[in-house]
């Protein structure tokens, strides 16, 4: 699977533009998921198109959570391809001019080998990708907690990994059980992270290329 950071709060790839909020392009048995949509359809559009990721070629798209930070640009991105499908939790109201919008709020199977954790503490879900290393787990801004995040992976699997915002995540020693972590976006403790995980931890940012 390949995981390409569209949107983010820090630059990994030259002329991309940086901004709060995120969003990521997931390449993974063959489907082609946006996850997020960042704050600003402009920037989400100008980055997709200088990373080489056209917009007609998602087929669906994950939304976190109602943040503005991670719908702004999703009213742009439908202008460009509106023939998606959308999961959204079941608290999320308002989406119009897609194909089709699914409100989620247990945890769903959507294809093989790719879930969603469906809403938890009534405000967000998370993508969960199996693969032979492991469960790849996406979040948002993981307002529920990690913990929370990754009891609720439990019943797909064992995760492997974890990638997008942490928010204020500082129960360090859940990372132990994890080969790889990409914090993003809204984590505040990246820098500690790093300094008690350098061998797990990976670097976000806009543009960043994650295989897996």
């Amino acid at each position: 699977m390949k995981i390409t950071i569209i949107y983010d709060n820090e630059v990994w790839k030259e002329g991309l533009k940086s901004d709060w909020g995120f969003s990521c392009f997931i390449e993974a048995y063959e489907k082609k998921i946006l996850f997020d949509t960042g704050a600003n359809g402009s920037i989400l559009l100008d980055n997709m198109e200088k990373l080489g990721i056209d917009p007609s070629i998602v087929e669906e798209v994950i939304i976190s959570h109602a943040h503005f930070d991670h719908t702004g640009g999703l009213s742009s991105f439908l202008n460009m391809n509106n023939n998606v499908k959308i999961y959204v939790p079941v608290s999320f109201r308002g989406i119009r001019n897609a194909k089709e919008v699914i409100a989620v709020s247990e945890p769903i199977k959507i294809h093989e080998n790719i879930f969603l954790t469906g809403e938890l503490k009534g405000i967000e879900q998370s993508l969960i990708i199996k693969t032979d290393k492991g469960l790849v787990i996406i979040a948002g801004c993981s307002h529920p907690g990690i913990n929370n995040i990754l009891k609720a992976a439990l019943l797909f699997g064992k995760p492997y990994a974890i990638i997008g915002g942490l928010h204020g995540f500082d129960e360090f020693d859940l990372i132990e059980g994890l080969a790889l972590v990409c914090p993003a976006h809204c984590t505040q403790f990246k820098s500690k992270i790093k300094a008690l995980y350098p061998e797990k931890y990976i670097d976000g940012g806009a543009g960043k290329v994650i295989e897996i």
